[in-house]
């Protein structure tokens, strides 16, 4: 079956994707082939080293991106073949190019002069018969134009000026059509292109928040994405005019030297229609171009930073199982605390009041600490929201009979989770100031566990999430947390439906239909039983089982990475050390008495061997970090709190490329520029800081009218 795929998969698109990705054939050919068998990247960049030669997830991500964009053109190539065809215009030369041709731009190019156009100016001039007057124009021989304009003088052409006119409009449209034209403005407009901004009249008011860009212009190619999803989204808002352009000059000069030949008075119509076709067709066509493919390099990059810190945040360290209490904050509504068992499950939720304008903060704190005590709390989460700083407090100085862990928590999403149809189904008998707090306290059990429930464009990590391509975003987004969710593995049996589903071979229904078998037959006993799951294909459970964890299996390994596949290996090297896979597990010693190379088989290699021996030291091993206790300023609630020259200890919430956001306990987050993140030349906020991370930041500029802080990053 492999070696049939592998071979309807066209060389041409072997050999663009290797020189793309600076790649080896055979790692894209064997990439391609798993793919169209139904193989996930998580599973690929696990458990098929030896065919990729250990392609990593974005290798895999990148490889299967040029595919389908290749697969794409081929189909585009087909559509204008068929064009050309019905035109009876196809030569064998052109379908030879278009055959060879596997660049969209070109492509689209080749094609220009066939596609069907709307009623032009140049087709109304040739209905009247001007073609060979503009074709006799383009030789540029003849000094006497208004001899040769006469003889066409008829019915349809009112006098001399209307045929040169027409004859001109002709000439523009060949111009236009010109793949060398097209390719030389294009050049021009990649070195010289400005991009520029400029406040649309009356708008000043509204406009503020754009006002950087009021009056703004700088290289196309220097243009930074944020900059320029910036100005497009004030675009879009009728605030900016914004418009790309090159030097006119150097676009006229250059392409009268390809179309104008001497200097007769034809060349001067040339020379004329040249100019009309720059200015009304070539320049507006490139623009327009010029102008996606900016917005596409912005848009792939501000994705790239989003999906970067997505990953970070759902891999924050998560506290584990343990029992906590959840406190979303509030002032004048109180306070909604839950109480979870180490499960997450809902046990107890009640409403306090410990500040204005209530002020029970006594009896606020008799209730806590008969909740803490009661259901044997051991840690307490925090939303980071409004009266955050306030309940923190409260809780700090509120005395337990046990020792308790204090986090400030990221509510982030919580509500657009909490009004969910997911947390409708979770708790469909209580409120959404309910679920919000569950929120929150599962997000400090298990970060990502609960945030693959929101929308990730909600949990608050991204920038200009809106304006960039939706569909683009998605694919992005969903691929983080799919290689999120299976890095870190789940718990077959406790893990909910959604996180399941993004679990490699799986998807909603097949998630949906473990849970439901769950429900009915008790949790599962071995990675096995999987099999009897409605539904459950032996290509799904391929690409799943070795994400799923059962902590209490039969066999060890099913609370491994282990695939079931390699079983029979581990098994094999327990015999041959006279021992068994329990005591292969617990002994370190014991195994390196094993040479891996006995192992080796036409399918496994010493990768997969290693990942093995990896895996038995610690099976079923988080790959996340261990969570550590951060305090905010205790002196540091508001933005009047803040002095210049302030060192304070901060929360990373947010990286972009121009610096990274830090929340210091209070409301307003600071930026850290990049121009304040070390003492040499950054590049990239992300080589120095990560989301959630806990940084020392000095205290730059405070502008308590347009409520930003300027901060700078302590070593």
């Amino acid at each position: 079956m492999s070696n049939e795929i592998s071979s309807a998969i066209p060389s041409k698109f072997i050999s663009l994707i290797a020189s793309t990705l600076q790649l080896s054939e055979k790692q894209i050919q064997n990439a391609i082939t798993l793919f169209i068998e139904g193989a996930t990247i998580p599973f690929i960049s696990r458990y098929r080293k030896e065919m990729t030669d250990g392609m990593d997830e974005v290798q895999l991500g990148d490889t299967k991106e040029q595919y389908d964009k290749l697969c794409e053109l081929a189909k585009r190539k087909i559509a204008i073949l068929k064009s050309i065809e019905d035109q009876e215009k196809l030569t064998v030369e052109l379908k030879s190019r278009i055959d060879n041709c596997w660049n969209i731009t070109e492509l689209e190019d080749i094609y220009l002069p066939f596609k069907p156009k709307r009623r032009t100016r140049a087709e109304i001039a040739r209905e009247k018969g001007l073609e060979p007057l503009a074709k006799m124009l383009m030789k540029q021989e003849s000094n006497d134009v208004q001899r040769l304009a006469q003889s066409f003088v008829k019915e349809k052409v009112e006098n001399i000026d209307d045929a040169l006119s027409g004859a001109r409009d002709i000439i523009a449209e060949w111009v236009n059509e010109s793949e060398s034209a097209r390719n030389a403005i294009r050049s021009i407009f990649s070195r010289e292109a400005v991009i520029s901004s400029k406040l649309v009249k009356g708008k000043e008011e509204e406009a503020q928040k754009y006002r950087d860009y009021f009056d703004m212009s700088e290289k196309l190619a220097r243009c930074s994405s944020h900059r320029l999803l910036a100005m497009r989204r004030a675009e879009s808002e009728g605030f900016l005019r914004v418009n790309i352009t090159p030097e006119d000059e150097h676009c006229y000069e250059r392409l009268e030297r390809i179309f104008v030949k001497g200097k007769t008075e034809s060349s001067n119509q040339v020379s004329e229609a040249v100019i009309d076709a720059y200015k009304r067709l070539l320049k507006p066509s490139i623009e327009t171009e010029f102008a996606a493919l900016s917005k596409i390099k912005a848009d792939t990059e501000a994705i790239r930073v989003f999906a970067e810190n997505l990953r970070q945040l759902l891999l924050a360290p998560p506290l584990g199982q343990k029992r906590v209490l959840g406190i979303d904050p509030g002032f004048r509504t109180g306070c909604k605390v839950v109480c979870l068992d180490a499960q997450g499950n809902l046990l107890h939720n009640e409403t306090i009041y410990p500040h204005a304008p209530q002020f029970e903060t006594q009896q606020a704190m008799r209730k806590v600490q008969k909740m803490v005590e009661a259901y044997n709390i051991q840690a307490i989460a925090i939303g980071n929201g409004t009266a955050g700083r306030e309940t923190e407090q409260f809780i700090q100085n509120t005395r337990f009979d046990r020792e308790v862990q204090v986090f400030v928590v990221s509510e982030n999403g919580a509500s657009i989770y909490s009004a969910s149809k997911i947390a409708r189904e979770e708790f469909p008998e209580y409120d959404v100031t309910v679920r919000g707090s569950v929120s929150i306290g599962r997000r400090l059990m298990d970060p990502l566990a609960e945030l693959v429930k929101i929308d990730p464009k909600s949990i608050g990590v991204g920038q200009y999430q809106h304006d960039v391509d939706q569909s683009l975003l998605k694919k992005a987004l969903d691929q983080t947390v799919e290689n999120a969710v299976n890095r870190v593995g789940v718990n077959l049996n406790t893990a909910s439906k959604h996180l399941l589903t993004y679990i490699s071979g799986l998807g909603p229904q097949l998630a949906q239909n473990i849970v439901d078998f769950r429900s009915e037959n008790g949790a599962f006993k071995t990675r096995k039983q999987l099999m009897k799951v409605p539904k459950m294909g032996a290509k799904s459970f391929e690409q799943c089982a070795g994400f799923l964890r059962i902590p209490d299996s039969e066999n060890l390994l099913d609370n491994s990475a282990v695939h079931p596949e390699s079983y029979g290996i581990v098994e094999t090297m327990a015999k041959d050390l006279k021992s068994t896979v329990a005591e292969l597990i617990q002994n370190k010693e014991l195994k390196k008495g094993l040479d891996l190379k006995n192992y080796i088989t036409p399918k496994v290699g010493l990768p997969t061997l290693n990942d093995i021996l990896q895996e038995l030291d610690k099976p079923g091993r988080d790959p996340r970090s261990g969570i550590q206790i951060f305090e905010f300023a205790a002196n540091v609630k508001t933005i009047g709190d803040l002095k210049l020259g302030m060192e304070l200890p901060g929360i990373v919430t947010n990286i972009t490329n121009f610096g990274a956001f830090v929340d210091v306990g209070i409301k307003e987050n600071g930026l850290i520029h990049i121009s304040n993140m070390a003492d040499k030349f950054v590049s990239n906020p992300a080589e120095v800081v990560s989301v959630h991370q806990h940084v020392n930041v000095q205290v730059l500029e405070v502008d308590t009218v347009r409520k930003r802080v300027q901060l700078k990053l302590l070593k």
